[in-house]
């Protein structure tokens, strides 16, 4: 699925999904930034893992001391380092989230929301581990997922990509429970919080799973 958005859902692609978003995905979306905002202290150093365009890290920059954003896909980074010249404290890196070129215990927040640990279509404890790696003990790694509770919003939003031929055409017989599969190949799963529970049970972490505005699952990881 990093495929899928390095070679057609990337750059201004990536962008029109967001501006074609109805009112509540957009409720959802500025929840789980002021989410991040509330655990971001002044002066931290925030990795966001998947940023495609970086389209919070503007946000972020107004808190934190340095927020470095990593993506495969080339085209959205090249968007994103246009979009944020003017912001000094915002750095974007071509980079595979499974193997980050970081020292160990360097960032203060480690950021993957919009339920990027299903996009990344990798192994995802190994995401986890990787990012534990690179985070600060008594840090903090977001990870967010959607909540049941936003099912239909989220189908209705795919709809309307699908419909300005963003994404392929949905498979209704295969589209269910969580699950949004495209004829085009694309698709999209949940991580609901007994499955994150158990990608961090074996690390040296305190792991919590809350739910925002009735539309994210957040999984907050503090290692040790």
């Amino acid at each position: 699925m990093s495929g899928y958005y390095s070679d057609k859902l990337s750059a201004n692609q990536l962008k029109q999904c967001y501006e074609i978003a109805p009112p509540r995905v957009k409720q959802y979306l500025e929840a789980e930034v002021n989410h991040i905002m509330q655990k971001i202290r002044p002066g931290d150093m925030v990795l966001e893992l998947g940023c495609g365009y970086g389209r919070i890290l503007p946000r972020l920059a107004q808190k934190a001391g340095l927020v470095m954003g990593i993506d495969l896909s080339l085209g959205s980074l090249m968007l994103g380092r246009e979009m944020l010249s003017g912001i000094p404290n915002t750095l974007l890196l071509n980079m595979d989230a499974v193997q980050l070129a970081f020292r160990n215990r360097v960032f203060d927040r480690v950021v993957c929301i919009q339920n990027g640990i299903s996009a990344f279509r990798v192994d995802q404890k190994d995401l986890i581990r990787e990012s534990i790696r690179v985070a600060k003990p008594g840090g903090t790694l977001l990870f967010s997922s959607y909540s049941d509770k936003f099912w239909k919003y989220r189908l209705e939003w795919f709809q309307l990509q699908s419909e300005a031929g963003l994404l392929g055409e949905i498979d209704w017989e295969k589209t269910y429970n969580g699950v949004i599969v495209c004829k085009d190949g694309f698709k999209a799963t949940t991580v609901r919080p007994d499955e994150f529970l158990s990608l961090t049970a074996e690390f040296d972490v305190d792991t919590q799973v809350v739910e925002v505005d009735e539309s994210s699952l957040f999984c907050e990881i503090s290692p040790h």
